[in-house]
């Protein structure tokens, strides 16, 4: 990738001074939507402060080891005792799983995603290998180390259902999102037009570390090293811009909202090609699908 689309700090959905003043350690983007940042991956939560039990959403599950945190989080936002009605998954990568077995289990709780995504959720499917050769990060050369191998949440798992409702969101839809992953979806509310978008795209250059911890805001297609079909991942990216959201969500970087990432987002659909795929890459010209079933190997 020659070229980056800038976003600003002035773009953020949220005031970190505000955010300063609340212990659940999110970012609230609007007063049913907060955020928390767990190392490199962000959790979502949806729903207002103080939600009764089943009254909220989570959105994706983290890395391993950070169930303690999204806990902590959720407890100090809806209350001690406070279960989500649902845990929404935008896809099954490693990253925005971690937790996922435990906190299923722990809050009783259905896990909603897209069916194709379901191989990789309850234990029949490992996702293609990481792509190392693109990105030109150190997160990038790693790729090939990073987890594969499914979760099996397999007796709480359920299908979204496919009139594009989102079970424990009200007003909420999801949208197919694919190419990052062939099951991939973003969640979309036209009240406000907010968007949570997991990795369709992202607000960060994901795959440097320097700046995934810094997060140093910038419009970036879908990371890298894990997207297996760039066909795909630009139809999704037109789709995602053509709603015009108000407020984003990413699965990597800071919310971003307003009239400047639009623009960042529909210079970032228009000149996908040249900003977001990579010249050359394992998946570049031969994607790993689900039709073929090249996108569901064998588990380890």
């Amino acid at each position: 990738m020659a070229e980056q689309i800038p976003l600003s700090e002035e773009d953020r959905a949220f005031a970190p001074e505000w955010d300063a003043e609340r212990g659940d350690k999110t970012h609230e983007v609007a007063p049913d939507i907060a955020y928390r940042r767990l190392a490199i991956v962000n959790v979502a939560f949806v729903g207002y402060r103080g939600a009764a039990d089943r009254e909220w959403a989570l959105v994706d599950a983290g890395l391993t080891g950070s169930a303690g945190f999204i806990r902590a989080a959720a407890e100090e936002r809806f209350g001690r005792g406070s279960r989500p009605a649902a845990i929404v998954l935008t896809h099954g990568h490693f990253d925005h799983v971690g937790a996922l077995e435990t906190l299923a289990e722990e809050w009783d709780a259905p896990v909603y995603a897209h069916p194709l995504e379901h191989p990789y959720l309850d234990g029949s499917a490992a996702y293609p290998p990481g792509d190392p050769s693109v990105g030109g990060g150190a997160m990038a050369a790693l790729s090939r180390f990073y987890p594969r191998d499914p979760v099996n949440v397999g007796a709480r798992l359920r299908a979204l259902p496919p009139d594009g409702a989102v079970p424990g969101m009200k007003g909420w839809r999801w949208i197919a999102t694919p190419g990052h992953s062939v099951g991939h979806i973003s969640l979309w509310r036209e009240s406000d037009r907010a968007l949570i978008v997991g990795d369709a795209f992202v607000t960060t250059r994901q795959e440097s570390v320097s700046a995934a911890l810094t997060q140093d805001p910038e419009m970036h297609g879908p990371p890298m090293y894990f997207t297996v079909d760039w066909d795909e991942a630009e139809a999704s990216v037109r789709r995602l811009a053509a709603l015009e959201p108000e407020t984003v969500v990413t699965g990597h970087g800071q919310a971003m909202a307003g009239a400047h990432m639009r623009a960042a987002l529909h210079e970032l659909a228009d000149r996908f090609r040249a900003v977001a795929v990579p010249p050359h890459g394992r998946y570049v010209g031969a994607p790993a699908r689900a039709e073929d079933r090249s996108a569901y190997l064998p588990p380890s």
